[in-house]
């Protein structure tokens, strides 16, 4: 791949992430310009995508555990909240094809990256090892009560997550 192919794909992706965010209907949006040459198939965009969410959740869940070190669960359930504010449409895109696959490759590929994903999860929520065989049925009960916490409307009380001030941060640091 030359610099710019290299280039123009990630234009390509850029506008197939806003035209997700815009239709927000969970379909690959294959119409958009230059994707079927630069992609080629379903598989390959829809991979660039998982791509794209699973970089963007793992820096919501750094960047959270930094701000939120004393509860781990709740800092990956408020990153992953975080990341599907950022990419809405990627995300239904992913939840869309994970259900219904186009064919047996799309749903092995997907089963293995929702597995990968909820691995992650359970392990930076401090729930899990990498090699542990419960770690993804833990990290899909994370991603579960994450969806439920993203979902509940605002005006809700307990949708409000209180963050501990800096200083109680560092007593309660110095105090374990």
């Amino acid at each position: 791949m030359t610099w710019t192919s290299f280039n123009n794909r990630g234009e390509i992706l850029r506008s197939v992430i806003a035209t997700a965010g815009v239709r927000r209907d969970g379909i690959l949006p294959m119409d958009v310009s230059g994707v079927a040459e630069t992609f080629g198939d379903e598989l390959t965009l829809l991979g660039a995508l998982q791509l794209k969410w699973h970089t963007r959740l793992a820096g919501h869940i750094e960047r959270e555990l930094v701000t939120q070190p004393m509860n781990l669960q709740e800092a990956v359930e408020v990153a992953w909240g975080h990341a599907a504010d950022e990419l809405p449409g990627v995300r239904k895109i992913l939840d869309h094809y994970r259900a219904e696959p186009l064919d047996e490759a799309m749903a092995t590929a997907m089963a293995k990256a929702t597995g990968n994903e909820h691995v992650l999860l359970a392990v930076m929520a401090g729930k899990s090892s990498v090699d542990d065989p419960k770690a993804a049925p833990i990290g899909a009960d994370i991603e579960a009560s994450a969806r439920y916490t993203h979902q509940r409307p605002a005006t809700d009380p307990a949708h409000r997550i209180e963050q501990p001030s800096l200083f109680e941060r560092l007593k309660a640091v110095v105090a374990a």
